[in-house]
């Protein structure tokens, strides 16, 4: 297999609604893994996400997990997941669907140098750019 860069993110007990609802955005093969299964069976966070990997037809890769027992959950706003390329139809599919239940800081829509370009927040608080190349 090729080295790859892909979006990890942490979540606070929603992993498994959050990779779920990205398997809706954009299809694909999700596979999830629970603290239960790897020895943590008699905890209450058993059924938390341990670790979940999302491969899409569109050959994206995200992955994602529930914070570690004993660890802290600290949502920032140093993280974003870009989205680019030049099917229009597709990227504009996913926009609608990721910023559906979020909050859009720039609307998807012609800018300055000549793309559409926006920017949300999905409903799980992780920021998407979504850029489409004329």
């Amino acid at each position: 297999m090729p080295s790859r860069l892909n979006p990890y993110i942490s979540f606070s007990g929603d992993a498994r609604q959050a990779m779920e609802f990205y398997q809706t955005v954009f299809g694909g093969q999700l596979a999830l893994n629970t603290f239960g299964q790897y020895g943590a069976a008699d905890t209450p966070e058993a059924d938390n996400i341990m670790h979940g990997t999302l491969e899409t037809p569109s050959g994206f890769t995200l992955m994602g997990a529930d914070t570690p027992p004993g660890e802290e959950h600290r949502p920032g706003n140093n993280m974003s997941v870009s989205l680019s390329g030049d099917d229009a139809e597709e990227l504009r599919g996913y926009w609608a669907k990721l910023s559906a239940g979020g909050s859009v800081s720039v609307p998807l829509e012609k800018q300055m140098w000549g793309d559409e370009f926006g920017m949300c927040v999905d409903q799980f608080g992780v920021t998407w750019m979504v850029n489409i190349g004329q």
